[in-house]
């Protein structure tokens, strides 16, 4: 079916955004911008001198969240590409609710609190909500035909 096969392409291209934008974080930590994408001075008042000079700990230890955050997002991405190029391409329901799922528990963990902190500038939260857009067109146009293959193996 074409809206699967559109379906499932799209799923795995949202996926595949999300490693991209996995390894763009993890780049950004080892270079002088340090903070994620978005984040300036409007968020934080200082940079990555000033906090490496303020405190080398500290520093240190926001690093190892920028990484450890780049590969949880990188791994997301990964976990749904899989699934939707090997799985929802074939019409497998547990396949599509599996890439879904993945995705949205990141987001619905990640995404709230970027906004009480002012974290939420599109040119931060841009690229992913733009990656998450042409995923879930990617699982809607999918779902038909997932569901309609699912109904006809249970026969």
């Amino acid at each position: 079916a074409p809206a699967l096969r559109v379906g499932s392409g799209l799923m795995t291209l949202g996926g595949v955004a999300f490693i991209g934008y996995g390894v763009w974080f993890f780049i950004r930590n080892f270079t002088d911008k340090f903070l994620e994408l978005g984040i300036g001075s409007e968020q934080v008042n200082v940079g990555k001198d000033q906090i490496e000079a303020f405190s080398p700990s500290l520093f240190d230890y926001i690093s190892h969240l920028h990484i450890a955050v780049a590969g949880f997002i990188a791994a997301t991405g990964l976990a749904a590409a899989l699934l939707a190029w090997f799985g929802v391409r074939r019409g497998y329901l547990w396949a599509w609710v599996s890439a879904v799922v993945v995705p949205v528990l990141g987001l619905a963990v990640a995404l709230p609190s970027h906004y009480p902190y002012g974290f939420d500038t599109i040119g931060h939260l841009g690229l992913i909500y733009l990656a998450t857009a042409i995923f879930v067109v990617g699982a809607l146009l999918a779902l038909r035909p997932v569901l309609d293959a699912n109904r006809k193996a249970t026969r």
